[in-house]
């Protein structure tokens, strides 16, 4: 096989042109080309006057050694473990978002059975209690946005994307592929999945585990493990499992798990993450700053954002989970607080664009030193959103441009709100710690140079967004074992991964580890 990149095609022009330009780098006919797969496909927007795509082609020829220098060898091959555990005990995963989906997968391939314990119910199941939650603002604590089959990704625009090089990415997209996601996952720069989309795939993915011998416990909380002399002997839910081998695979929400943990002696420490809050544009505004004159291009679809600022006292703000065409939604996981989060469908065709625009928190900012101060942090700001926005559930709002005057909104403008159970104009001065809104005002008006219209005034604020990344790092060595022998801290929840992507990859890491260990 051979790899082409840096392929440039202007817009308008047909993919069948790839294979002309591929016989004109290589000094070929096109009949010598027996495949040509596209690996990666971007667009390049930064000059308006000129957007186009950006290819890497993988193709395969005949006599391809005549091209040495581009030849790959091992082609996205992944590590092959040597399976050294002779435990007759199944394993068990806690949590069936994309980390412990992936572990239980690679170890079902290895023919250990896993049982999976969520404490949320089957996707189709669980979408049921969130467009309740949604319409009504009936709230279940234990199915809802955070927790149930997918974890939180599956409300979410299930992005793929990651800022991890790791072979086994590639192998994540192929077996996302295998389980009816989007074709277009495998070559895109911003591969997505859409929330639509995501309740098929994981309910796919659990149904090829299940084949292969794994078992599924849905509405099942674990409420205790038992340890003697530093191993792990069991967990409890609604019975109890003995077992020596525990992947808590947990997600970033779930609080009374993590205190379980730290009141058992689990090692874990305090671990930095972002605040703010969702702001929401006109998607055709983004557009247009993005593209220009090409706004309307077929081609092109809903335009993203990616945004930084370095404040002037050493606070960081950026925009973080953007949504293009999206919704923002309730993701409240306890009762008596208000949780903002961005959502996608595949198509990313509504009329708003959104993305969190969060202010960096460091565990200095916490009131004390305890692991689990930082959980303690977001529960206080989740609960002041709650009071604020009528206790009901809706979520204060506020307009941009009130935001910077630092007055309360009143009535709505051009941008209206997508959030529901509903809203309450409120002020965000009022709710969030000075040292965060300060940051958000300046890192808006930093923004708006950057992305023309980003601060315009009728754009809105709602919040609150606590929930970028876990307050906490679950400790554990280099065989992924904690000071607990036999439990093993995986994914976004532990403090290891960020997004779909990178912990579904930390899922497999971490099944790979158990394969390996004694």
């Amino acid at each position: 096989m051979l790899r082409l990149k840096e392929i440039k095609l202007p817009i308008d022009c047909d993919e069948s042109e790839l294979y002309k330009i591929a016989c004109t780098m290589l000094h070929i006919q096109r009949s010598e080309i027996k495949e040509l797969i596209i690996y990666k496909k971007s667009i390049d927007a930064r000059d308006k006057s000129n957007i186009h795509f950006v290819y890497t082609l993988d193709l395969d020829i005949f006599n391809q050694s005549r091209f040495k220098s581009r030849v790959i060898k091992n082609i996205d091959k992944y590590p092959v473990v040597e399976v050294k555990r002779t435990s007759s005990q199944r394993p068990v995963i806690i949590g069936a978002g994309p980390a412990g989906l992936f572990a239980a997968l690679t170890l079902a391939e290895a023919g250990l059975n896993p049982i999976i314990i969520e404490q949320g119910k089957k996707a189709s199941e669980r979408k049921k209690d969130v467009d309740l939650f949604w319409e009504k603002g009936e709230f279940n604590s234990m199915s809802n946005v955070q927790f149930g089959e997918g974890g939180a990704g599956t409300f979410s625009d299930g992005k793929l994307t990651t800022q991890i090089n790791n072979p086994l990415c590639r192998k994540v997209l192929e077996e996302f592929l295998a389980c009816k996601a989007p074709k277009e996952i495998m070559y895109n720069a911003k591969p997505h999945i859409g929330t639509d989309k995501l309740i098929l795939v994981v309910q796919n993915m659990r149904k090829k585990i299940e084949a292969l011998g794994g078992e599924f416990l849905f509405n099942e909380k674990v409420t205790d493990i038992t340890i003697e002399d530093g191993n792990l002997k069991s967990i409890t839910c609604s019975k109890v499992i003995e077992t020596d081998t525990v992947v808590f695979a947990i997600g970033h929400s779930s609080r009374d798990t993590f205190e379980m943990m730290y009141n058992k002696g689990i090692n874990m420490q305090q671990k930095p993450f972002s605040v703010g809050v969702r702001i929401e544009h006109l998607q055709s505004m983004i557009n247009k700053s993005q593209y220009g004159e090409l706004v309307n291009h077929e081609k092109l679809g809903a335009a993203d954002y990616k945004l930084v600022y370095h404040g002037k006292d050493n606070r960081a703000a950026y925009t973080f989970c953007m949504c293009p065409g999206g919704t923002v939604v309730a993701a409240s996981s306890e009762e008596g607080s208000v949780v903002t989060n961005g959502m996608s469908t595949y198509k990313r065709d509504g009329l708003n664009a959104n993305s969190a625009l969060v202010v960096g928190i460091l565990p200095e900012d916490f009131k004390d030193e305890s692991p689990l101060a930082g959980m303690n942090f977001q529960r206080d700001l989740e609960q002041k959103a709650f009071v604020a926005g009528g206790k009901s559930y809706k979520a204060p709002a506020q307009l941009v441009g009130d935001f910077l005057n630092g007055v309360q909104s009143t009535k709505l403008g051009e941008v209206k709100s997508t959030y529901t159970p509903g809203i309450t104009f409120s002020n965000f001065d009022d709710i969030l710690p000075e040292f965060i809104t300060k940051t958000m005002k300046e890192a808006l008006i930093d923004f708006d140079r950057k992305l023309k219209g980003f601060a315009f005034s009728d754009s809105l604020l709602t919040g609150v967004e606590t929930r970028t990344s876990s307050p906490i790092r679950i400790l554990r060595n280099e065989k992924f074992v904690t000071n607990i022998n036999g439990i093993y801290p995986c994914g976004e929840g532990s403090g290891y991964a960020g997004g779909i992507m990178s912990s579904a990859v930390d899922g497999i890491k971490c099944a790979n580890a158990i394969l390996g260990n004694e």
